[in-house]
């Protein structure tokens, strides 16, 4: 296994100072923003594929400084109604594809998104349960109208290019859990994959060594991410909440860093698991905790995982 970091952790720096930055804390890859919600402060795709030169120059950046890119970050939503939105983050994802293809990145992260609840639609709509009838109605309109169709045509074009989509299990996109992420993969093709996130489970009550065993070999990237559930809140007003991240002591549940919503022997357990369904790869830190600077929640993020992750190949079973 090899540990990384989500480069918008290191939004102050231009990119080769990100890279640096990353070397020196004693990391061996990096994952930058392509578009989407997260931006593209380290790497405008547009832009790099219209210049020679500067692709060149950016490749070098990671190459100088030992690097590997784990994947590009490109989460956004191509189903949003508001075409203005969509065409926006379509246009993002097309170009991640293509400069993916272009330089050998494997990995595109990014979200399934979230439709309307009908043609008419000017919002997205996340439905959360059957009934009345109207809400039923719409998340199998959503599925069948806006999700697989667009994704089966995506799938296409990412085959094709030989890369795939790393899905993020988050609330307020369709693909919110394991059951939807899989049922959208059977649906579309291998190339929808899964980035697993475990911190958008925790509060969800789901359990992310059960949820990493069921998606398997679906797994091709993997955030180390925490969060924390306050229980004095859920006991009155359940997990669900639209307060603001910075409410910090009325929300029912907070991202942190790792090692600070749950400790050691779940993330031992964790990178044993992936291991156990066949994933070696990077573990990328992403970096999201209000109680931390930037500096501070990757520097403990660091120091943590360094103790947790798995280096070394397995080896033969002599004792067996």
């Amino acid at each position: 296994m090899k540990l990384g970091v989500m480069a918008n952790v290191f939004v102050d720096k231009n990119w080769e100072d990100a890279c640096k930055s990353a070397k020196e804390a004693g990391l061996t890859a990096i994952e930058p923003g392509c578009g989407g919600f997260v931006g593209k402060a380290h790497c405008d795709p547009q832009k790099l594929l219209e210049d020679d030169s500067a692709l060149k120059k950016w490749v070098s950046a990671a190459q100088n400084n030992g690097l590997e890119i784990s994947g590009f970050a490109c989460h956004g939503n191509m189903l949003h109604p508001d075409k203005s939105v969509s065409d926006e983050h379509i246009a993002d994802f097309e170009a991640t594809i293509e400069l993916a293809s272009k330089i050998g990145i494997k990995v595109i992260n990014g979200f399934a998104g979230c439709p309307g609840a009908n043609e008419d639609s000017k919002d997205p709509n996340w439905v959360t349960c059957p009934w009345p009838p109207y809400f039923g109605e719409a998340v199998n309109w959503q599925w069948e109208k806006k999700v697989i169709p667009f994704w089966v045509e995506m799938a296409k074009k990412m085959k094709k290019a030989k890369v795939v989509v790393a899905l993020e299990m988050h609330p307020g996109d369709v693909v919110y859990n394991t059951e939807a992420l899989l049922n959208l993969r059977e649906a579309a093709g291998e190339e929808i994959c899964c980035n697993f996130d475990p911190s958008h489970l925790f509060w969800q009550g789901m359990n992310p060594i059960t949820s990493i065993k069921c998606l398997g070999n679906a797994i091709v990237h993997v955030h180390a991410k925490d969060s924390k559930v306050d229980q004095a809140v859920v006991d009155f007003r359940g997990v669900n909440d639209w307060k603001h991240y910075g409410e910090i002591t009325k929300r029912a549940w907070t991202f942190r860093t790792v090692g600070y919503g749950h400790g050691a022997e779940f993330w031992n357990e964790f990178v044993s698991t992936l291991r156990l369904v066949g994933y070696d790869g990077v573990i990328s830190i992403e970096h999201e905790d209000p109680l931390m600077s930037a500096n501070e929640g990757l520097t403990k993020a660091i120091t943590f995982l360094k103790s947790v992750l798995l280096y070394e190949p397995v080896g033969e079973m002599w004792w067996a």
